[in-house]
């Protein structure tokens, strides 16, 4: 059950999560760009996590990756054997296709340079605004906020944000969170909210910011 609402104190919040953030396993894009990814390896890495889970995503990178890391050579593989590479990640057929028209894209129109820009990154196929963000954080170490559930649904059980949509929480991020956090605060938040701030029944007893949080929505914990 959700408490009265207390102004959240957002450094120490942070604080708090990046102490333990060691303990827990990165998301999928901040371990593959830990790994030296270049920015293409990063966009085409955040489509694919698009709606699959990480251990699904990563054993799909790691076969695409295997036979093509440009976007010449994902041309020369051809869309339906990306889409067996890339199996089975969610909605792996339209993944396929438009991982082979944003190569294109590249190619003809920029001289194979993934944009770095979110306005040049949303006129990508396939390309919306938390894919764009992430990709200017993970692919080119910019300050961005990547909203996605995890981040939507934890800054509104804060009771950081009062929103009803990702883009929503977005903008009222990009106003009130000091641009210090915008790297991290993603990573961090998916991080716990995949570990402990679960959407049902969050590990409430274990989390290292329960006694700052006023459980916002929050019916039953553990």
């Amino acid at each position: 059950m959700g408490t009265a609402r207390t102004k959240l104190d957002i450094d120490t919040f942070v604080s708090r999560l990046a102490a333990v953030y060691p303990q827990w396993q990165a998301p999928i894009i901040s371990f593959i760009a830990n790994r030296g990814a270049t920015a293409f390896e990063v966009l085409v890495s955040t489509i694919l996590s698009l709606r699959t889970k990480d251990e699904v995503t990563s054993g799909a990178a790691v076969r695409l990756f295997a036979h093509a890391r440009t976007p010449e050579q994902l041309l020369a593989l051809g869309e339906a054997q990306v889409a067996r590479l890339i199996y089975p990640v969610g909605f792996y057929p339209t993944k396929a296709k438009r991982l082979v028209q944003i190569s294109h894209i590249l190619l003809d129109q920029r001289q194979g340079k993934v944009p770095d820009t979110i306005e040049g990154l949303l006129e990508l196929p396939g390309v919306g605004r938390k894919t764009a963000n992430l990709v200017l954080v993970a692919g080119f170490g910019q300050d961005a906020i990547c909203v996605d559930t995890h981040v939507h649904r934890i800054s509104n059980r804060i009771g950081y944000v009062r929103t009803r949509t990702p883009e929503q929480t977005e903008m009222v991020l990009r106003r009130k969170l000091p641009r210090r956090h915008w790297v991290r605060y993603n990573e961090l938040l998916v991080a716990f909210g995949q570990v402990l701030c679960r959407p049902q029944s969050p590990h409430c007893s274990r989390c290292p910011v329960a006694q700052m949080c006023p459980r916002i929505g929050v019916l039953r914990s553990r």
